[in-house]
């Protein structure tokens, strides 16, 4: 079986995190996947998407034959449409459900996701991280693109910043503790924040190293995050995200965590396992290097569809 003649639908809620997990494990597979979004119309968006109501006409996006032989699929709401397809295929669309469903794994054919959450069964695998479309091909275009980047003095760190979310929170006095560790390591800085870090953590950031040659990324052009992880000899992420701490960690560069105020024990379980595997270290001021085999989260579920498909 030639896993490239094969048809694969992405079926998400349009959100970038989870869409981009989907397409990693599609492009793993070396598929060209069609993506879809999917919403549900009232009165359903507004209850469960576990009550197991599902039918075509529920869907803000019609969903018909030819079904797709894989559909990768992630999101609450893909749920009910996951289970229709399974249902309306006849069982020959091969579903993935890409991070914990939250209901049985037996809804699926194959169930993936991390370490730190617990969810089990035969049809169950689960990776270190978070799927991603990070290659090193990737990284090389993306070097390429930004090679200007090649001049910052070394060591040249990445510095990854997220914010508050339901778990964590980024005060003010924090980031001002976070900007004088930056600058005692007499590094090459590139920086970028998110959305969540907010605009006066934003501006003592940018109020710490204005004047310096430090990067900082202001949203304006091409984004450089894939260019400053491949250019960096060290990559700091605040410990909120594990998109971002995963996307670090397929670089094989070595990877700090920045502590945060706040935690829950599903993270606190993810950061514990990468550290017992020897790819991250909390940051606490200084810098050290060390190696480890980087995350292929993507290529090991990709390996796993190819493997339950031929049987």
């Amino acid at each position: 079986m030639s896993l490239k003649s094969l048809t694969c639908w992405i079926l998400t809620e349009g959100l970038k995190g989870t869409e981009n997990q989907c397409l990693g494990v599609a492009q793993a597979l070396g598929i060209e996947p069609l993506v879809k979004h999917i919403n549900l119309k009232q009165p359903w968006k507004a209850l469960s998407p576990y009550l197991g109501f599902e039918h075509g006409g529920i869907f803000t996006t019609k969903l018909e034959s030819p079904w797709p032989d894989i559909l990768l699929t992630s999101g609450r709401k893909s749920i009910a449409a996951a289970k229709y397809i399974k249902k309306a295929s006849g069982g020959k669309t091969f579903c993935v459900y890409i991070q914990d469903p939250k209901i049985s794994p037996k809804h699926f054919d194959l169930v993936a996701l991390p370490q730190h959450d617990r969810t089990r069964g035969p049809n169950v695998i689960t990776t270190l991280g978070a799927p991603n479309l990070i290659t090193e091909d990737a990284l090389d275009d993306a070097r390429e693109e930004f090679a200007h980047f090649e001049s910052i003095r070394s060591p040249r760190l990445a510095v990854l910043i997220g914010g508050n979310s339901k778990s964590h929170t980024l005060s003010a006095e924090h980031m001002h503790k976070l900007c004088e560790q930056l600058k005692a390591l007499d590094a090459g800085l590139m920086i970028t924040a998110s959305r969540r870090t907010g605009a006066q953590n934003l501006q003592i950031l940018q109020q710490a190293f204005a004047g310096t040659d430090a990067f900082i990324w202001d949203n304006q052009g091409p984004n450089p995050y894939l260019a400053m992880l491949g250019w960096a000899d060290y990559i700091l992420v605040t410990e909120d995200s594990v998109s971002m701490t995963s996307d670090a960690a397929t670089t094989g560069t070595p990877v700090y965590t920045i502590p945060m105020q706040g935690g829950s024990a599903r993270l606190n379980r993810f950061h514990q396992n990468m550290q017992q595997a020897g790819i991250t270290r909390i940051f606490d001021g200084t810098l050290e290097s060390w190696s480890y085999p980087a995350l292929e989260d993507a290529q090991k579920i990709a390996f796993e569809i190819e493997r339950r498909l031929k049987g």
